[in-house]
């Protein structure tokens, strides 16, 4: 299968919904929607222009987490062979609720999306989130990234500088999708956000003003936590190149 759109979704605990979606809102520029859901559980990330591809949950307990919608035509014919590559149904409520072989969950979800956002123009330049990655456990990371590369629809292909790294690019979706295999032998398979920027070390000043904290810092990209104690990253490429509009791959191929 091959999803038409790809979202991130923020899984947040009551206690750091309401100033962690403020945060997100104020480091992407976009606006925050009515909340919506039984128990106004749900919200969007509004771009001034395009389709929404970040979404916020507000969920009961437990650690703060990412999981993805793939948006599909059928989701039920999608789950299936979701199902085939190794995934497990977890639940069904007009949606489908999928977990991947090392535990990361997942939606098929047929809400329409087509319009890419631009990325947000600040004084120092241009920013947007447009990457997520999948922190995957080195004895897991061969069989997760072939299953990623099914689901999506597309061949993962290795970094020309990092061993670690592989990225599955789908063109002309809002978010790439890089695949990381962190140093933990076993563990479920956990997501982070990854910005672009044009300066990044300007977006990283313009993030500590918001709140958020430095981890780490690395040559090409920095390690930020937000307010919900999630981890985030602000790479130095240009903003929108992680899933380019065609299958050309990156401008500056090699950047995380």
């Amino acid at each position: 299968m091959t999803p038409f759109w790809l979202t991130a979704f923020l899984d947040l605990p009551t206690p750091y919904f309401g100033r962690t979606v403020r945060f997100w809102a104020d480091v992407t520029g976009y606006e925050v929607s009515p909340v919506r859901g039984a128990d106004g559980e749900f919200a969007s990330l509004l771009p001034p222009a395009g389709d929404e591809h970040l979404r916020v949950q507000r969920v009961a307990d437990g650690e703060p987490r990412i999981h993805l919608d793939l948006h599909v035509a059928d989701p039920a014919a999608a789950a299936w062979s979701a199902e085939e590559a190794g995934a497990t149904r977890v639940a069904e409520a007009g949606h489908v609720v999928m977990r991947s072989p090392g535990g990361l969950d997942f939606c098929l979800v047929t809400h329409p999306a087509s319009r890419r956002a631009s990325p947000a123009q600040w004084p120092e330049g241009a920013s947007m989130v447009d990457q997520v990655t999948l922190d995957i456990p080195a004895l897991d990371y061969d069989a997760e990234c072939d299953f990623w590369a099914a689901v999506l629809g597309a061949p993962w292909r290795p970094s020309p500088t990092h061993v670690e790294f592989r990225r599955i690019v789908l063109p002309g979706l809002p978010l790439g999708v890089l695949l990381q295999r962190v140093a933990e032998a076993e563990g479920g398979v956990r997501a982070h956000l990854d910005l672009a920027a044009e300066d990044r070390h300007a977006e990283v000043r313009r993030h500590l003003a918001l709140g958020a904290r430095v981890s780490a810092e690395h040559l090409q990209w920095s390690v930020m936590t937000d307010p919900a104690g999630s981890s985030y990253c602000i790479t130095g490429r240009t903003p929108g190149t992680a899933n380019p509009t065609t299958n050309a791959g990156p401008a500056r191929d090699g950047q995380v």
